[in-house]
């Protein structure tokens, strides 16, 4: 919402927002012993009292109901719960993704591990007691956990700290924060937060790909790039909830993308160390590689399911169309998983490639690969021994002249 609520600037609000923004920036700087944000807050609410500036435009958090909420489940009606379900699944799931983001990035500055499901467990019952409390509902905020990290805190102690300060805030102390300006509460959130942008890792997932990669999937080849800036731009231009559903939607689309054309390298055989056998490779990418004669030999690097089946299916028949090409080996080690559309296009591929007067051999196939498979296949353990019982079956079917 920055980019599209620019129009309506205050700018008194600007002026106080940045103002609070240097100083705390400054003060973290100059003196990081001192508590900021502590100091910044006072400061304004001072400035703010003395001068007047809420009658001048300046928005401030204003009149601050006190007292602790009362205990008990929601005032609402059957029909109000159910109406409520569609968007509370919404927000439970954005709630948990950005306290996991959160939790994770916190985790991995310290050098720790965190376990997704209790994550998932604390966040679920914190939320029904908030809920029984008259309270918002309770995530893992990256912001916040910015502001309490940059304060110092260290372990689960300062939230029983924070938890003490806003029952007696609650209780004694909100009259005291009615005359805060909104721009430094923005603030300090800011300078809290600006501490965790990291155009370096954005500049990495823009550099995390090969011309080699990018030959093959164009785009799609910076899908985590191209997902960061998508949700960063959504978020400014649409807001938190909407940027992040943006984020993920491209991200959908771009491995769905990916996936519907898969790679599909033509092998070659290259020397091994010695006693170890020959291997391989990708061709484009040793070009020392050799064929094999009259033998295909491809290895498709994807699972195989309904939306890259019939790729698959084409690219591998246009491999075996030339007139010398009497059999073609598959290689799908590479290949973790075939749903029932593919198992049945392994099956007429074997088929069509007997049109063309070529044989199908599939190697090094991964166990639920074969379960899946309708009809016997011709599966050996190593494309070396399946290239080898190629050529056997071409002698055998050319009555062992070695010719079409």
């Amino acid at each position: 919402m920055f980019l599209s609520g620019l129009g309506e600037t205050d700018a008194l609000t600007l002026s106080v927002g940045l103002l609070a923004l240097a100083a705390l920036l400054l003060l973290k700087r100059i003196l990081p012993l001192i508590p900021a944000s502590q100091v910044v807050v006072v400061l304004a609410i001072a400035a703010t009292r003395v001068l007047g500036l809420e009658h001048h435009g300046l928005d401030i958090v204003g009149p601050l109901p006190g007292g602790l909420p009362p205990l008990g489940p929601p005032d609402l009606t059957l029909s109000q719960y159910g109406a409520l379900v569609a968007g509370a699944a919404g927000i439970a799931l954005v709630g948990f993704a950005e306290g996991l983001g959160a939790a994770r990035t916190y985790a991995a500055k310290a050098g720790d591990r965190i376990d997704p499901d209790r994550e998932l467990l604390g966040l679920g019952g914190a939320n029904l007691a908030s809920g029984l409390c008259s309270g918002m509902v309770v995530n893992g905020s990256l912001s916040k956990t910015a502001v309490n990290g940059a304060a110092g805190a260290r372990s689960q102690v300062s939230g029983l700290t924070a938890a003490l300060f806003t029952v007696l805030t609650l209780l004694f102390l909100t009259g005291l924060f009615e005359e805060l300006p909104e721009a430094v509460l923005a603030a300090v959130v800011i300078s809290a937060v600006v501490e965790l942008v990291d155009v370096g890792a954005l500049r990495d997932l823009y550099r995390l790909t090969t011309p080699a990669l990018t030959a093959v999937y164009g785009l799609a080849a910076r899908m985590d790039f191209l997902g960061a800036v998508a949700a960063l731009l959504g978020v400014l231009l649409l807001g938190t909830l909407q940027g992040l559903l943006v984020g993920v939607g491209v991200s959908l689309l771009l491995l769905l993308r990916r996936s519907s054309r898969p790679h599909l390298a033509e092998l070659g055989r290259v020397d091994g160390p010695a006693g170890s056998g020959p291997r391989w490779v990708d061709r484009e990418r040793e070009s020392d590689a050799t064929t094999e004669d009259r033998v295909t030999v491809l290895r498709v690097e994807s699972g195989l399911y309904f939306a890259n089946s019939e790729f698959v299916h084409d690219r591998v028949v246009d491999a075996a169309r030339p007139e010398n090409v009497r059999a073609v080996v598959l290689d799908v080690r590479a290949v973790p998983f075939v749903d029932a559309t593919a198992a049945r296009m392994l099956d007429r591929l074997a088929e069509d490639l007997q049109g063309h007067g070529a044989a199908l051999l599939l190697a090094r196939d991964l166990g639920q690969v074969r379960d899946l498979l309708r009809h016997p296949h011709a599966l050996y353990p190593s494309v070396e021994e399946a290239v080898r019982a190629a050529h056997a079956r071409i002698r055998g079917d050319n009555g062992g002249d070695g010719e079409r």
